[in-house]
């Protein structure tokens, strides 16, 4: 081993009990990420499920979700999260007062942001930025939302969710607002989030598979097990 690859080994340290994390792709390492509190964050899971929650290599967790924001949700993942939380605190359905009452309980339960979504109006994002310390991140649909409006009442970071025009909204952004920090969705495969870097995106979300696909693979592997064990014991008697 030379000295190059001396630099670039990595001690990996786990169990077998821990073997079977969620990875987040590997293409993500490509974007520059986005220093927050002093951690720079370039993978980010999508999910509300605990179990997922806590079993994953992501450097941080996006919980956002199409329910009224509740207490219950930010405590329930805050105490099994192990990385930075981004919590959802309305926007929609919720806002106003209520915005800002989950904005100062996710903030006292450690998260290290809050996301409002789309519609938030701008007092609300503005209510928000009056009463809590950690960034505001702000979800983008389509490149025809007021970006510079958002970022005056309290905005910090964009969270872009354009489906497939994702890439184009994150470029025009970009091209506009070269220093905005921009997370935003990769989609399935590697091309779909190298998109979203190259178009300019700082970190990326993504969405790992549910509880039900990841247990659906395992249950087979049992039952496969279970199978050739019956059959090696046939052939034994």
């Amino acid at each position: 081993m030379n000295d190059k690859e001396k630099k670039k080994f990595i001690p990996e340290v786990t169990t077998e009990l821990r073997s079977d994390l969620i990875q987040m792709p590997v293409i993500i390492d490509e974007c520059t990420g986005i220093k927050i509190f002093g951690k720079r964050v370039k993978s980010i899971i999508f999910t509300t499920d605990v179990a997922i929650a806590l079993n994953n290599n992501a450097d941080a967790l996006i919980a956002v979700y199409p329910f009224t924001p509740h207490p219950a949700v930010i405590s329930a993942i805050s105490i099994v999260a192990q990385m930075p939380i981004f919590a959802g605190v309305g926007g929609g359905t919720t806002q106003g007062p209520r915005s800002a009452q989950m904005a100062m309980f996710a903030e006292a339960h450690g998260c290290a942001a809050v996301v409002v979504n789309a519609p938030t109006p701008l007092s609300t994002i503005s209510d928000i930025k009056r009463v809590i310390d950690c960034p505001i991140i702000g979800t983008i649909v389509t490149q025809y939302m007021d970006i510079q409006a958002r970022l005056n009442a309290g905005v910090s970071i964009l969270n872009v969710s354009g489906g497939k025009n994702t890439p184009d909204i994150v470029r025009e952004i970009r091209s506009k607002y070269p220093e905005v920090p921009i997370i935003a969705t990769g989609g399935p495969t590697d091309e779909t989030i190298l998109n979203a870097i190259e178009a300019g995106a700082n970190a990326i979300t993504y969405t790992p598979p549910s509880n039900g696909e990841l247990f659906r693979v395992k249950m087979d592997k049992y039952r496969q097990h279970a199978e050739d064990e019956y059959m090696e014991n046939k052939t034994l008697t």
